[in-house]
């Protein structure tokens, strides 16, 4: 089982910074593909990165390809998100999720833990 828990959420202007960070509990974290998804008020959830296992492959949305990155630590059994020249429409909660698998994925489906998610709100 793994428990995962987001921070790092608020309130930014557009065309500033976030970072977000994802804290893992359970001993096969390094193990695990991870990702981070979004859902905006009366949208569906969708797909912004991911990362493999260890941390090789990374596949972005074109939506945020060039402006976020993900990295992992395992060591530190977390997985960030470097949010740069934030758009209104980044407005969201973006959530944390991990998969019983070494390879990254971008389905809602294909992942098997979720956080509780962190608010990210860009003012125009």
């Amino acid at each position: 089982q793994v428990k995962l828990v987001e921070s790092g959420g608020g309130l930014v202007q557009t065309g500033g910074s976030l970072r977000l960070s994802c804290a893992a509990s359970g001993r096969t974290f390094s193990s695990y593909a991870m990702g981070w998804f979004r859902q905006a008020p009366g949208k569906e959830r969708e797909f912004v990165a991911t990362i493999s296992w260890r941390g090789r492959s990374i596949t972005y949305a074109d939506s945020v390809k060039g402006r976020f990155t993900i990295s992992r630590d395992n060591a530190k059994m977390s997985v960030y998100l470097q949010m740069n020249r934030l758009k209104p429409e980044d407005t969201a909660v973006y959530y944390c999720a991990g998969r019983t698998s070494q390879l990254g994925a971008t389905r809602v489906l294909e992942y098997d833990y979720w956080g509780q998610g962190t608010q990210v709100t860009v003012s125009s």
